[in-house]
C-alpha cells in the first residue's frame, strides 16, 4: 500500500474519531452554556492542551521553522514569544475575564458600551478569525500538495467537511477535547522530526557530509542564539503589534470562560504556554538541521528565502522517508491535526459571533437553540470557505497571521481593555477606537501589500522602521487617541454597563432583595427536584428548563418580564433577560430560548457561598415568569 493509500484510511480512522467525540458532547447538550462554554467544566490539563492546540497551526510549524532557518533566535518576537506571553499575560486577566457574565466578547462589549460597539466588533472577530483560518488552510494545502501533488481545494473541502461536524454537534467541548487528541499528534510529529532531522545530518544521507551533533550545533553562528539581534527598537516594535491582539483574541477568553474555576483557568494558560515552548524548541532544532541540509535556503536571506523555508520541513520528509509510506502519511496525519485544532478554534469563534453576536442579537432574537445551530453550521462553513479564497490571495502564511493580527490589535485593543479597567469609557468613544482603528489597519495592510514587490521588504517599513508590520503602530495610535479623546468628550457609562465590570456599581445597582421563602415550603421543595444543579470549580450551576403550553412569543415576554419587575433587565438586546438582583452578575438568573419553540432556558451560575440565595432567586423569577405566562392564558412546566 502507497504512502496515499495508507493516508486515507489513517484519514478516516481518525475523523471518525473526531466525530465521536462530537456525537458524545452532542449527548450532553442542555443548555446554551454547555454548547458554548463547554459547561464550564474544564481542567487546566485539557485547557492547556486546547490553548497550545489552537496557537500552532500547521503553517505556523512551517513558518516559525522558516524563521529559524533565515533569522535564528532574532525571530521569535515574530511570532514566538508572543504566543507564549500573550498565554501567561491571560492567565494573570484570568480573575478579572472569569466573572464577566457573556459568551462572546461582543455580547460583553454591549454590556459594557451597549448595542451600538455589538455588531462592528462581531464583523471584525469574523474577519480576523477568518484570517487566522487562511494560515491553517494554507498550511495544510502545502502538505497535501507537497505530500501527495494534491489541489489546494482538496484541503478547504477536508477540513470544512470534518471540523463543521463534530463542532456544531459537540460544541466547545468537542473542539477541546479534538484538541487534545490533535495537539498530541502534533507534538509527536513536531518532536519526531527534531530527531530526524539531526539523525539524518549526523548519518551522512541525503548526500550530505556526516557530522556530529556537537559539531552540528557548535556550527550555528553566534548572532544566531541572540534573541536580541534585531535590535531592541524592533523587538519593542514586533511586542506592541502583536500581544494586544493575542491577548484579546477571543478563542482564548472563550475557553478561560470554559474552566472550571479560576485557578483551571490560569494553569491551563500556563500549561499552555509551556506545551507551545516545547513545540517551537523543536522547530529551532529542525531550523539547525535543515540549515545544515538545506544551506542554499540560508543563503537567499530573509525575506527572499521565505518561499523556499516554509515548505523545506516537508522537503525534508518527502526526501528522506520516501521508502517509508508510513512514516509520510502519519507526518500527513499529525499536520492535519494540527490545521484542525486551529481551524476548528477559528470556526468555532467566528460563527459564534455570527450566529449569537449577529444573527440572534439583530435579526432574529427569538432564535431556539435548535435554529442557531443551523446558523452555526452554515457559518463554519462560510468561514472556511472565505478562508479558501483567501488563502490564494495571501499565500505567506505568516503574513496571514500578522494581519489578523494587527488588525485585532488597532481595532478592539483599547475597546476591551479600557471597558475592563477605565470606568471613564464611553460607548461613543469605543465605536471611534474601534472604526478609525480597523479602517487605518485595513488600509495600510492594503497600501503595503499593493505596493511591494516580491521577495522584497515590505513597501511600509521602507520608507520609516516604525511602520513595519503593516504599520500597525500607527493604526493602533489612532485608535487610541479616537477612544481615550472621545469618552473624556462623552457623558460617561451609565450604572447599568458598569455593573458588569466593576462589583461597586453592581451592588448600588442590585437594591432588590432576594423574597422571603420557607425552604421547607412544599411548592419550593418540588421546584428544587427540577433544577439540574451541578458544581465545578468555585461555582454552582443552576439550570432549570421550561416548556410552554401554548405559542411563546418572546419579545412579549421579555417585556413582561420587564415591565412587572424593575430587576428585569436586558443589557445585550432581547435574546436574553436578566434578574439583577446581585453585585454578581454571573450569579443572576438570566432567560435564554432553549432547542425548541416552546422552550425556555433558566440558569444562574453562583459562587458556592451564594448557592442557597440563589436558589430562592431561581425560584422567584420562575414565580414571576409562569404569572406573566398566567395572564395569557398558558401554563409552563418542567421537562
Amino acid at each position: 500500500m502507497d504512502s496515499y493509500n495508507i493516508f486515507l484510511v489513517m484519514l478516516a480512522v481518525y475523523i471518525a474519531g473526531l466525530l465521536s467525540i462530537g456525537w458524545y458532547f452532542n449527548k450532553n447538550q442542555k443548555s446554551v452554556t454547555d454548547f458554548w462554554l463547554a459547561g464550564r467544566k474544564i481542567g487546566p490539563s485539557a485547557l492547556g492542551f486546547s490553548a497550545a492546540a489552537s496557537w500552532i497551526t500547521a503553517g505556523g510549524i512551517f513558518a516559525v521553522t522558516g524563521f529559524y532557518m533565515l533569522q535564528g533566535m532574532g525571530s521569535i518576537w515574530g511570532f514566538v514569544a508572543p504566543n507564549v506571553l500573550a498565554l501567561l499575560i491571560i492567565a494573570v486577566l484570568v480573575g478579572k475575564i472569569k466573572n464577566l457574565p457573556a459568551i462572546t466578547q461582543p455580547e460583553l462589549l454591549e454590556q459594557r458600551y451597549g448595542s451600538a460597539v455589538r455588531w462592528p466588533v462581531a464583523l471584525i472577530i469574523t474577519v480576523v478569525m477568518i484570517l487566522f483560518a487562511v494560515a491553517d488552510v494554507t498550511g495544510l494545502s502545502l502538505v497535501l500538495q507537497v505530500f501527495y501533488g494534491l489541489d489546494p481545494i482538496y484541503a478547504a473541502v477536508m477540513v470544512a467537511i470534518v471540523v463543521s461536524i463534530y463542532v456544531t454537534l459537540g460544541g466547545l467541548a468537542a473542539v477541546v477535547w479534538t484538541d487534545v487528541i490533535q495537539f498530541s499528534f502534533l507534538a509527536i510529529f513536531t518532536i519526531g522530526m527534531a530527531f530526524a532531522t539531526v539523525g539524518t545530518v549526523t548519518d551522512g544521507s541525503l548526500n550530505t557530509t556526516a557530522i556530529s551533533v556537537s559539531e552540528l550545533f557548535g556550527n550555528v553562528p553566534g548572532t544566531w542564539w541572540n534573541p536580541f539581534s534585531i535590535g531592541l527598537p524592533m523587538v519593542l516594535i514586533f511586542t506592541l503589534a502583536i500581544i494586544p491582539g493575542w491577548i484579546t483574541e477571543q478563542d482564548p477568553w472563550q475557553k478561560v470562560w470554559a474552566a472550571r474555576d479560576a485557578k483551571s483557568a490560569r494553569r491551563g494558560m500556563v500549561i499552555g504556554a509551556l506545551m507551545i515552548s516545547v513545540i517551537f524548541a523543536a522547530c529551532a532544532v529542525i531550523a539547525i538541521a535543515l540549515n545544515s541540509l538545506y544551506p542554499e535556503i540560508s543563503e537567499l536571506g530573509f525575506p527572499a528565502g521565505m518561499a523556499l523555508a516554509e515548505p523545506a520541513l516537508l522537503s525534508f520528509v518527502n526526501e528522506r522517508f520516501i521508502s517509508s509510506p508510513l512514516i509520510v502519511a502519519f507526518s500527513a496525519i499529525g499536520l492535519a491535526a494540527a490545521s484542525m485544532s486551529c481551524t476548528d478554534t477559528f470556526a468555532t469563534s467566528g460563527a459564534s459571533c455570527i450566529s449569537r453576536d449577529i444573527y440572534q442579537r439583530y435579526i432574529k432574537p427569538d432564535a431556539t437553540m435548535k435554529e442557531m445551530m443551523v446558523v452555526n453550521r452554515i457559518s463554519v462553513l462560510f468561514i472556511i470557505l472565505a478562508a479558501t479564497v483567501g488563502s490564494f490571495i495571501i499565500s505567506n502564511i505568516i503574513d496571514a497571521i500578522h494581519i489578523a493580527t494587527f488588525i485585532a490589535s488597532a481595532s478592539y485593543f483599547f475597546p476591551l481593555m479600557g471597558g475592563l479597567y477605565w470606568k471613564r469609557a464611553t460607548k461613543e468613544g469605543a465605536f471611534a477606537g474601534m472604526i478609525i482603528g480597523f479602517v487605518a489597519q485595513v488600509v495600510l495592510v492594503a497600501l503595503d501589500l499593493i505596493n511591494t514587490q516580491p521577495f522584497s521588504p515590505y513597501y511600509l517599513e521602507t520608507l520609516h522602521p516604525a511602520l513595519m508590520n503593516h504599520g500597525v503602530i500607527v493604526g493602533m495610535t489612532l485608535s487610541a487617541i479616537a477612544f481615550f479623546g472621545v469618552s473624556l468628550m462623552t457623558k460617561p457609562s451609565s450604572r447599568v454597563n458598569l455593573a458588569p465590570f466593576f462589583e461597586d456599581e453592581a451592588e448600588e445597582l442590585a437594591r432588590y432583595e432576594a423574597k422571603e421563602i420557607n425552604e421547607n415550603d412544599p411548592e419550593y421543595v418540588a421546584f428544587l427536584k427540577n433544577v439540574d444543579e451541578k458544581v465545578t470549580g468555585e461555582r454552582a450551576h443552576l439550570q432549570l428548563n421550561l416548556q410552554a403550553s401554548g405559542a411563546l412569543n418572546w419579545h412579549e415576554l421579555v417585556e413582561k418580564l420587564k415591565s412587572s419587575s424593575s430587576a428585569w433587565v436586558t443589557p445585550t438586546g432581547l435574546d436574553s433577560v436578566y434578574r439583577l438582583t446581585h453585585g454578581d452578575m454571573l450569579a443572576c438568573v438570566a432567560v435564554t430560548r432553549g432547542s425548541r419553540e416552546r422552550d425556555i432556558w433558566l440558569k444562574a451560575e453562583p459562587k458556592l457561598d451564594t448557592v442557597i440565595r440563589q436558589r430562592k432567586e431561581l425560584f422567584t423569577a420562575y414565580e414571576e415568569l409562569k404569572k406573566v405566562f398566567e395572564k395569557k392564558g398558558v401554563t409552563i412546566d418542567f421537562y
